[in-house]
Parts: structure tokens; sequence; C-alpha cells
């Protein structure tokens, strides 16, 4: 045949377009009704088929596989196929003459049916379509980027072919659909510059397509995912899109957009409670292991008690039935649920045993995380994860893969920092990045904590080593010269080691770069900040700046987090009235669709700063709202649900101490009990210290109450009464040991107990402040501490706040001096 084609090319071409003999052909092709009749047609008609009909018979085929079940099975007994082959050699003979869109679509046709990439066909259609790329319309450019990113291709030359065509031509496209396959293949390497690009031709073209397009939406959210940036304005409309579609999206899609959210940390309460309805329906059907797996990650985290226990007893009828990645993704599904069933894990763990040595090094990290935090215990398969762990070491030659490896073995238990460890970390010292620095030195000391604990014993070597993690740490952020490329390095690191080590050189290059700081940027900074519990004046304040500036730019869902670090750290920005308006205002037509989640911390974080928006507060402390609250804390998980309502309480207790006009009842007295009356702990050392010496200053135990609850729950380390002649006033006899913490009040505690005082006497709040109450560069009170001094003042009480840098200072060495710091605090005067 090709020698036929060599010889007589006009011929071959007259042959091979015979349109009359064409479509009766593809017509019998298309009423096939399973495999067997396609390929008894290519057998009669092999030495006739037109690229045409090759093509239809592959896309026929497709069409067949994706109404079975069991598809893996199906696709090996067509590929095995004699007639498949033939297929394929066709394909190949007549690629030059297929048009563009018929070219592309059997590459990918031939993709979906043969995994095998460096199959001939898929050799030769590549160069093929390649040579023709620049006269592809949008439409088949976009498939064949699919089929670049089928075969792992997202950094090839041919993918960077395909962004350039796309960048020059991205005013003319006006196919979403097209545009979105595009952005999702090619989004591995292109510049901040075109993403931003892409970003706004996709928010100018979405109003555009049909509300029913999720998969549209879905890749846009994807798009989003892989180049990091949660743009609220898409995100919100794509969650749009989903939710009108929720009665439709199959498991595969619920459980995709699910973890995409997951992933840009994008919060839509609506969408999580109509999605764990539909995956709740879908318990019943789900009979077979992948559909089941999916279902249990999805579902797993976000279920209720019953769906739970429901899920776990399916999983463990199935369990032997899974195969090694299936096994991973439920291991890790039951570390977010922090499953207790231990039958379960051990089954599950057993599985993982099995298949120890086909996961790759990040697959061992998570499973040796998971078993750790589940407190599975098997000195075997630890043994084995060891053993493994090793191998892997010592042939792995990048820095993530290593730090991956060392991450996993500081985790095991009885793990010790090794010669191997420690050269090949040193081998790769030259080419990290600093979130690869943050990984070793987070896991070098795991194991400086582990041998101090168990063997009394930190080797020189470890703090060498430590020490060479600070040198190129150091080094890496003096070079930095831009903001984009510091901060996605910078964004995730966080431990006890950048803490000490990195964090003032992060702070400097920051502040080198301050002008770079934008209203795309600025939300981000501001939750950077939030987390270091760093003091920068600069650096607020150019937020602040920058928000006057251009607050029509900023979406209103990032209002929260710009003003989070103000809040924390109690700091105030020129023109405060000014910047905290401007945010309240941006935020008030957008308080009926925010997260109930988000509207508490919201709230929350004004009344620390002493703002309370009436409407804010109205939209938050009434039934409807608190109902809705109380479905979406089911939702999460147990330590988040607390805090949520830990925030709630806070913030009803300072509306009603604040805002008494307002007249928002305290409706948190039976919550307030039950927390407070698990609290059986003791006081430090430092608390202990100052009991003994108040005792003595004040004239007896019996003039200082120590752990004393106020009224609204609030809790002080001690307290003591002065008389009008300013002598302590005496408590009964019921005070309690050193070191114990005192019984819940059974009364109500909503009364001001100043009011029971004698005339003239004057009730005191003794705070010890530890570091955790102030900055961590500066001595500068933070915002919740500052919150709880104001509250104790308007409940009648006089605040000593004795701060733990002031306590442990050389002047106050001695106990005379001690207690002489005590004397002038509480009576105004030192030792005479």
């Amino acid at each position: 045949m090709l020698r036929l084609r060599a010889v007589c090319p006009f011929s071959w071409r007259v042959f091979q377009f015979r349109s009359c003999s064409c479509k009766p052909l593809i017509s019998e092709m298309i009423k096939c009704t399973d495999e067997e009749q396609i390929f008894d047609l290519i057998k009669n008609n092999r030495a006739t088929l037109s690229e045409k009909q090759v093509e239809c018979a592959f896309n026929v085929l497709w069409q067949f596989q994706k109404q079975k079940t069991s598809f893996l099975k199906n696709i090996e007994c067509i590929r095995d196929h004699p007639q498949f082959l033939t297929l394929h050699n066709l394909s190949t003979n007549q690629m030059e003459f297929m048009n563009d869109n018929t070219l592309v679509n059997v590459l990918y046709l031939t993709q979906q049916c043969s995994t095998e990439a460096h199959r001939l066909l898929v050799e030769a259609l590549v160069p093929e379509a390649w040579r023709r790329l620049e006269r592809f319309d949008i439409n088949v450019l976009s498939k064949f980027s699919l089929c670049l990113a089928n075969q792992h291709l997202y950094f090839s030359p041919l993918m960077g072919k395909i962004a350039d065509i796309v960048h020059r031509k991205l005013e003319t496209i006006e196919d979403l659909r097209s545009l979105s396959i595009l952005m999702v293949s090619m989004s591995s390497l292109i510049s901040r510059c075109f993403q931003d690009q892409l970003v706004n031709k996709t928010e100018h073209l979405f109003d555009a397509i049909d509300s029913s397009q999720v998969n549209v939406a879905r890749r846009i959210v994807q798009f989003l995912r892989n180049i990091k940036y949660s743009y609220y304005p898409l995100l919100e409309k794509c969650n749009i899109v989903f939710l009108s579609n929720i009665n439709h999206l199959d498991l595969d899609s619920i459980s995709k957009i699910l973890s995409l959210y997951h992933s840009l940390q994008f919060h839509s309460f609506e969408f999580i409670k109509m999605a764990k309805k539909r995956l709740t329906e879908m318990i019943p059907l789900s009979d077979h292991p992948d559909s089941f797996v999916k279902l249990f990650v999805a579902l797993g985290p976000m279920a209720g008690p019953e769906e739970k226990k429901q899920l776990k007893s399916t999983l463990l009828l199935m369990s032997e039935e899974l195969t090694s990645k299936q096994a991973l993704a439920v291991m890790g599904a039951m570390e977010e649920m922090e499953s207790r069933n231990s039958h379960l894990n051990k089954k599950i763990a057993s599985i993982l045993h099995k298949h120890l040595d086909n996961y790759k090094p990040i697959e061992l990290l998570k499973i040796t995380r998971a078993l750790v935090f589940l407190h599975f215990q098997s000195k075997e398969l630890f043994v084995k994860l060891r053993e493994l762990l090793h191998s892997y070491l010592k042939i792995s030659v990048t820095p993530r893969e290593i730090s991956v490896l060392v991450s996993a073995l500081s985790i095991l238990p009885s793990t010790h920092l090794d010669e191997l460890v420690i050269s090949r970390i040193e081998a790769v010292l030259p080419q990290c990045d600093l979130t690869d620095l943050n990984s070793f030195a987070t896991s070098v000391l795991r194991w400086i904590y582990y041998d101090c604990t168990y063997l009394d014993n930190t080797s020189g070597k470890q703090l060498k080593l430590l020490q060479k993690l600070d040198h190129y740490g150091l080094q890496r952020l003096q070079k930095c010269t831009n903001l984009n490329l510091l901060w996605e390095e910078v964004r995730s690191l966080k431990g006890e080691w950048f803490a000490e080590s990195l964090l003032e050189e992060t702070v400097a290059a920051l502040h080198r770069l301050v002008d770079e700081i934008n209203y795309k940027n600025v939300a981000e900074i501001a939750s950077f900040i939030s987390k270091t519990n760093y003091l920068s004046t600069l650096l607020l304040d150019r937020m602040a700046s920058l928000v006057l500036q251009q607050i029509e730019k900023i979406h209103p869902f990032a209002i929260f987090a710009i003003i989070l670090p103000f809040s924390i750290l109690n700091y105030d920005p020129p023109q405060r009235d000014e910047f905290f308006g401007i945010c309240i205002q941006h935020l008030h037509s957008h308080l009926s669709v925010l997260d109930p989640v988000m509207l508490v911390f919201l709230g929350f974080s004004l009344a620390t700063l002493e703002y309370f928006p009436e409407d804010l507060l109205q939209a938050i402390f009434n039934i409807k709202f608190l109902a809705k609250m109380d479905s979406q804390l089911e939702l999460l998980c147990s330590s988040l649900s607390m805090r949520v309502q830990l925030r709630l309480m806070e913030l009803n207790r300072a509306v009603c101490l604040e805002c008494p006009e307002y007249q928002i009842p305290w409706f948190h007295d039976r919550f307030c009990q039950q927390q407070y009356n698990k609290d059986i702990g003791s006081m430090n050392g430092a608390q202990q210290q100052i009991y003994k010496m108040l005792a003595e200053v004040l004239g007896g135990t019996n003039c200082v109450k120590a752990s004393v609850l106020t009224p609204y729950y609030h809790k002080i380390d001690f307290e003591c009464i002065l008389d009008k002649r300013k002598k302590p006033l005496p408590y009964g006899s019921n005070n309690l040991p050193l070191g114990k913490l005192p019984e819940m009040h059974s009364e109500s505690n909503t009364q001001i107990t100043g009011s029971r005082l004698p005339p003239g006497a004057e009730r005191i709040a003794l705070e010890f402040l530890g570091s955790r109450a102030f900055c961590r560069n500066i001595p500068h009170l933070k915002g919740k501490s500052a919150m709880k001094k104001r509250h104790l003042e308007i409940l009648g009480y006089r605040v000593i706040q004795i701060p733990h840098f002031e306590w442990n200072s050389m002047a106050l060495s001695t106990k005379e001096a001690r207690m002489d710091y005590l004397r002038k605090c509480i009576f105004g005067e030192g030792k005479s």
C-alpha cells in the first residue's frame, strides 16, 4: 500500500476520497450495537476504508466503552482485538490525507482506547499534528492540547508552541469551552502576565456561556487551582453553575469539584450542603470498589455519624477488592475523618502493607503520616516502610523527592538521623528552595527533639546541619528581587525553624519589595502576617493605603483576610476610621452571601478592633442565621467546629459588654459551663510563683483568689479586693490548694460582681501574660488580650497585666524585687 502511494499519489487521493462509498459504510457503523459488529465491518472493508470511516470506527468504539461499567476490562478486550491493530495501521497510512479535525480526533480516540503512548500510531500522529499546528482552529487546537496532556507532555516544546499560538490569538478567541481546555493543558508553563490575561478573557466570556456548561466551569476552577489563584469573581460564577446543576452532577464531578475547592481554600456552604445530600443518596448505588472509594473520600470527612457508620461498614465488606491506589485514597480520607475504627484501620493498613513496594515516595509519606496520626501500631509495617524509604533515598537526586523521603523517615517512630540522611540532605542543599529547606529543617528538629527526649543526646552533626540550612535559607532570601517568586516559596512556610531562623529576613525581603504589593496579592500578604504574629508597621500601612486607593478592585471575600492582621496584632493604621469604614462598607452588600463561618470570624475580628457594625451583627444574631450556622457546623471537622462556636461566644460576649444598646441577648451560659467544666488543668510555674508572693503581699491566701471565672466567663489568673483604704479584704475559707483550678460556679454568671462590693472598694484582676499575648518581634499587646482588658474594666475590675518579659527580667531577678513590683502594681507604691 505504501509503495502504491509513493508511485501514484494522485490516484491514491482519488481512491481515498470516494464520497459515494463512504457514507453507506459510516451509516452501517453508526447502526452497530457492539464492538464485534464494528470489527466485522473493518475486516470486510479494510482494503477500501477511508480516513473518515477510520475516524468513525474509532468514535463508535469509544462510545461503546463510555457506556460500559467495567471500563478497563473492555478496553483490554478491544485493544487486543486483531482488527483494532488494522485500524491502527490504516490510520498510520492515511494520516497525511486526513483533515485537521479527523487527524486530532483519531489521535484522541486512539489514546482513549490505548494507554500506551509509544504506540506507532501516536508517534506518527503527533509530529503530523505539530506540522499543521499554526492552521488548527481553536477547537482542534484544544483537543490536541488535551492529547498532549494525556501523555503528560505539560512542559514539552510542543505545548509551549500551543501556548504561544493562544497568546497571539487570544483577542479573537470567543469559544470558552475550547479555551478552558487549553488553559488547563498549558497552565504549567505560562507566565504570570499571561495567566492574568487568560483570567480576564475568561471572565469576559463567562456570561455568554450556557448555565449548564458544568465541564467548562470545572475546567476554569481547575485552571485557577493549577496556577494557585483564588480569584473570587470567577469562582463565584462557577459555583453558581455547579449549584444550578447539582441534581445532574455525577459522583466523579462532585468529588473533583470538592477537591478543587479544598485546594483553593474556597468555601461554599451551599455547594457542600447540597453535595453532601447528593452523595448520601448515592451510598446504596455505589456497589463497585472504584465508585465507592470515590464516594468514601468525598463524603466521609463531612458525613454525619450515621453516614460514617454506613460508609465504614460497606468499606469493610469490599476491602479485599481494593487496589493499591484505592487503599491509599481511603487511608487519606480516614485520616481526615480521624477514624477510630481499629478493625477498619488494620484492614486498610494490611492492604497498604501488601502493596508497599509499588508506592512512590510521596505516597509513602502520605501513608506514614496517616498511620502515625491514627496511632496505628505495627512494628513489621514500620520496619518495611523504613527500609523502602532508605532504598529510595540512596538513589533519589531531586531536592523535592529527598525532602519527602526525609520527612517520612523523621515521622516514623523510634527513628534516628543517620549518616545516609545527613549526606543526602547536604548533597542537594545548593539546589533547594525555601520549601525544601523548611521541610529538611522541620525533620531535623523532629529528630533532635526525639533524641533529647529519649536519649538525652544531640550530636554536633545535627546542629551543623541546621546551621547549613540557616545559611542557605538566609542566602536565598537575601538574593530575592521579585515578590511573586518570593511568594511562591514563602506562602506555605511554617514551623519552628522558619519562625526562629528565617522570619526576620523574610520580613526584610518583603520590606525591600513592598512596592510590589498590589490589590491581587494584598490578601495573601495579610494572611502571612496573621500567621507569623510579626508586627511590621511598614507592611500594614502599605496594605491599608492600598485598600483605601483600590478598594473597588478587591473582592469583598478578601476583606476578612486583610482585616485579620490588624485585629490579631492590635494595630491601628493611619486613617484608621477611614480604612476600617471602607472595608465594612465594601462588605455590606455581600453579607447575605458570605458563609456563616466567615461572617462569625469577620464579626469577631471587627469586635477585637472595637468596631461593631449594626447591620453585620443583626445579620449574625438572628434565629435564621444561627440555624444555618448549626447546619454548617455539622459539615466541619470537630476542631474547626469548636473554634467557630468559641468565636461566636466571644463575639456575643463582646457585643453584650461593649454595645448593650443593641440589646443582643447573652445566650452562651450553657456552652461556657460545658467548656469550662472540661478545664481541669493547673497553674504553671510563673503563676504558682506569683500566687505565693501575692499571698505574702496581701496578707494571706484568703486575700487572693486563683483562676477566677468572671461574669460572661472570662478567666483571670488572680483576683483580690481592696477596701476604700486600700486594705486587702479576705475571701471566705474556700480557696483551693496551690496549683488547682476551681470548679465551675453553678449559678448564672451574667451579673456584674462589682455591684456587690462594699462602698469604695475595688476589685483587681491580675493577669500573667506569656509570650503568646504579645507580637513576636516587639512587646506590643495583641488584640485578644487588649479586648479582654477592656471587658474586665467594663465588669468593674482594675486590671493589672504582668508581662513575662518584665517578670523574668534581670531587674526582677530576686524575690524582694518581685515582691516590690507586685506591691507597686497593686497599691501604687514600692517598698519604702
